[in-house]
């Protein structure tokens, strides 16, 4: 359950990393951050979700260093979760990757996007094979440093589908990014 949820929290993000085809707005290569904040109308699945993001903090050492090697990989520092329970990571764009509006997120499996530009920033949909989830909502963009991002999510992670509303809030942290190893990770 503890990588269902990292998996979820990546797979929100993933939402905004396919290619849009206009070119304002645009983001900046660098290091970003990503902030958000998962419920569900189900209190079962907000409880589980809460649970697991308490685990994440108190992970035993030998899982927190698998997992933060498996997010240094990718290009990705641990998530860290803050105490208003919004879940955090730090992840490096390209300059490829920011011609295409593409935050990286390191999601695993088979997923496909459609964004569609509207003023300001894109509407996005998604499904993924692995964990089966699709999803749709809104990315805004605040100029090339900063972006806002409203989704709901149907996933079925935990076996059976559920109902998840993702707000994520992304940042520009500036032009250089860590290199990609675990060491170099940075922590928010």
């Amino acid at each position: 359950m503890k990588l269902s949820l990292l998996r979820l929290t990546l797979l929100a993000c993933a939402a905004i990393g396919a290619q849009a085809s206009a070119q304002p707005p645009t983001i900046k290569p660098g290091l970003w951050q990503v902030d958000s904040k998962m419920a569900s109308p189900d209190a079962a699945t907000d409880n589980a979700m809460s649970l697991v993001l308490q685990q994440l903090g108190n992970l035993p050492p030998d899982q927190r260093k698998q997992l933060e090697s498996m997010a240094a990989s990718r290009g990705m520092a641990m998530p860290t979760v803050a105490a208003d329970g919004a879940v955090r990571v730090t992840a490096c764009v390209t300059p490829e990757m920011a011609a295409r509006k593409q935050i990286p997120t390191g999601q695993p499996g088979d997923c496909k996007s459609k964004n569609t530009d509207i003023a300001g920033g894109m509407q996005v949909a998604f499904t993924c094979a692995n964990p089966k989830s699709s999803g749709e909502g809104k990315v805004l963009f605040s100029g090339d440093q900063a972006f806002s991002m409203q989704l709901a999510v149907t996933t079925s992670a935990r076996g059976a589908p559920e109902q998840v509303n993702v707000t994520s809030n992304g940042k520009w942290l500036g032009a250089s990014c860590p290199a990609p190893s675990a060491s170099a990770a940075q922590k928010p």
